[in-house]
């Protein structure tokens, strides 16, 4: 039988109808903007030696023009992000401070900025935007929220910008180093905001340069919450953060030189 031409503008209207509920839900669950990136027009940096890329279990891997990570969509934020700083990136640049906006690369999206509003915690950069100040998507990149997390303010303003602010200047002092930060995730931390954001109750900086006798390793540990202890007293041996994060730093190194870096703590020669 065929349909009249009322019948069939009802049906074009209920198809129609359909689409757009359907395009809806696929922009609010699957599209991300993405407001800061280069487009391919900037020439990127961030590739870190495949050897060094560290290994984690579980997280989606992401690549940005200047650093990378691993998002932990079950804690809402990085196990890791990691870069490579070089003295030639440094300066002291003002650039206008962006909105933090989700990560258009994370599949699942990353947290939205809004968990962090009211909950008395800074929203924490991982990779530094200081570090980034060469480039205004560089800059811009680092607002993405797979980048943050959740810290205590004084912590955020005092101890931690401290140790990045001592990055830089070993960085202007030895040349080119490999940074991985991270929180560390493990179940039961407390969380903010609607999406559960876990509050790590520590974080690790590690930090690496090549020189003549090799590679030279520093791994932080720090409460996350305010001190005034020297930057030196938060060293510990870089196999103690891989068993607390489930993070392998530096996979493809040949194994009696990874037990090397990982076993003891080698502050000679940095220069606190």
């Amino acid at each position: 039988m065929s349909l009249t031409s009322q019948q069939k503008n009802r049906l074009l209207y209920a198809l129609l109808m359909t689409a757009c509920i359907f395009g809806f839900w696929w922009f609010e669950n699957y599209y991300t903007p993405d407001p800061y990136g280069s487009g391919g027009q900037i020439e990127a940096g961030s590739d870190l030696p495949e050897a060094w890329v560290p290994d984690y279990k579980g997280g989606e891997a992401v690549q940005h023009d200047f650093y990378r990570l691993s998002y932990a969509e079950a804690y809402e934020q990085a196990a890791w992000v990691a870069y490579i700083l070089r003295p030639g990136q440094l300066t002291d640049q003002d650039r206008e401070r962006p909105f933090f906006v989700e990560d258009p690369l994370v599949s699942t999206h990353s947290a939205d900025w809004r968990n962090y509003r009211g909950s008395g915690y800074d929203r924490g950069h991982l990779c530094p935007a200081g570090d980034m100040r060469f480039s205004e998507a560089a800059y811009n990149q680092t607002f993405y929220t797979s980048n943050i997390s959740p810290q205590n303010r004084e912590f955020n303003a005092g101890l931690w910008n401290d140790l990045e602010m001592q990055v830089r200047r070993w960085c202007k002092r030895y040349g080119p180093l490999c940074i991985i930060t991270g929180g560390i995730l493990e179940p039961g931390l407390p969380a903010i905001g609607e999406e559960d954001v876990a509050v790590p109750s520590r974080f690790f900086k590690v930090v690496a340069r090549e020189g003549p006798n090799g590679i030279s390793v520093l791994a932080f540990l720090m409460e996350n919450r305010p001190s005034n202890a020297a930057l030196e007293t938060f060293l510990v041996p870089l196999d103690q953060v891989e068993a607390l994060s489930g993070i392998e730093f530096f996979p493809g190194l040949p194994e009696a030189q990874q037990h090397e870096l990982e076993a003891t703590v080698q502050a000679e020669g940095w220069g606190f």
